[in-house]
């Protein structure tokens, strides 16, 4: 019998390596602990990714619920109210999801906005209208300004509106609106010698302290 050449450690390692990174360039995972290797992701899937973990803290990003793909379609400018709708998207997730999910992979994202694509660039054919929509989405992140914007409204402004308050809340805020601290939470005596609400406190002061100017006395 000949013997088999038994091929070096360096070259198993090398071989692991690459079948690891193709399961992981296709979706999956072997798992284990030495399958933590990064693999380099195209723009439309890490968009994919940022809107799928958005608003919730144990998504990994590997799957998208419904209410996310609707924001991305919406921050991404997919929706356009005329050849796509909320509804259409809806409709779409419905359609390319896997009846006992609740979320679609990359993969079913990919064939849904294919699906919009043709609503939205009817004049185009499949692949060109597929390249622009994935344009919209590419390097986009969800839109998160205004979130801590404060709602207009009437109660709210009347509860916080310094210039309508009565009694002792009023004394504990000047004109402007800004808090006395402790002289508007205690009563402090005034020992000026002023009777309360004279206006022209001070002025005496500063008529006989006002410089004589080298005049004779």
């Amino acid at each position: 019998m000949s013997a088999v050449p038994l091929r070096p450690h360096s070259e198993h390692s090398k071989d692991r390596t690459s079948k690891r990174l193709s399961t992981e360039s296709n979706g999956t995972s072997d798992g284990g602990m030495g399958s933590s290797t990064p693999v380099e992701i195209t723009a439309l899937e890490e968009s994919f990714r940022r809107f799928a973990i958005h608003g919730d803290t144990r998504a990994t990003g590997k799957d998208m619920h419904g209410k996310n793909w609707s924001k991305l379609c919406k921050d991404c400018g997919v929706i356009d109210g005329k050849n796509v709708t909320l509804t259409d998207v809806d409709i779409v997730f419905s359609k390319v999801k896997k009846k006992s999910c609740r979320t679609i992979t990359f993969e079913e994202f990919k064939v849904a906005l294919g699906e919009l694509a043709r609503k939205k660039y009817k004049e185009k054919t499949g692949e060109d209208a597929e390249a622009e929509v994935f344009k919209l989405i590419e390097g986009k992140a969800p839109v998160i300004a205004g979130v801590t914007r404060a709602v207009a409204s009437p109660t709210v402004s009347r509860l916080t509106d310094t210039t309508k308050f009565t009694g002792s809340h009023k004394e504990r805020f000047d004109q402007t609106g800004r808090g006395k601290g402790k002289a508007g939470r205690v009563d402090l005596v005034d020992t000026s010698g002023y009777v309360s609400g004279y206006k022209h406190r001070g002025t005496y002061e500063k008529k006989v302290n006002k410089p004589t100017d080298g005049r004779p006395m």
